[in-house]
């Protein structure tokens, strides 16, 4: 990756980690489930409204390091809108890249778009869980389990 790429990127987790978009709880939301990093401390509740299938609201409380944050902002702004089965389409490529199974541009199952950013993490297997824990979280609530998610 060119160092004006990857200081792109880096401006992109930054703003999202300063800047987090659709940060808290909603007013209304039928799925919710927590996910706890216990490795670096980070914690995550993710809170959804699906309706007839599709996503309509998507949102996020917690703490954590930069790239926690800032993929679980990135997270909620890709899915808002998306069917389940696209939501987890896009879970699953998503993990796919920052894990290294798939190179950073092999979106055919379900496009990254911005998500992109986050493929300089699989780099570093401790980041990885960080990248991948609102995700996991995510794919929780949509199952409605109830248990703490973690990245273990």
């Amino acid at each position: 990756m060119t160092t004006e790429l990857s200081d792109l990127y880096q401006e992109v987790i930054l703003d999202h980690n300063k800047r987090p978009r659709n940060f808290g709880r909603p007013a209304t939301t039928n799925r919710h489930a927590v996910g706890y990093n216990p490795l670096c401390g980070d914690k995550v509740t993710v809170h959804v409204e699906l309706s007839d299938g599709i996503l309509r609201t998507v949102a996020f409380e917690g703490s954590g390091c930069a790239i926690s944050k800032a993929s679980a902002s990135m997270m909620t702004e890709a899915l808002r809108g998306r069917s389940e089965a696209e939501a987890e389409a896009l879970f699953h490529t998503f993990h796919r890249l920052v894990t290294g199974e798939a190179a950073p541009r092999d979106e055919a199952e379900a496009p990254l778009g911005k998500l992109i950013v986050f493929s300089g993490v699989r780099g570093f297997p401790m980041r990885v869980k960080c990248a991948s824990l609102a995700w996991h979280t995510l794919s929780a609530a949509l199952h409605d389990r109830h248990e703490t998610t973690t990245t273990e």
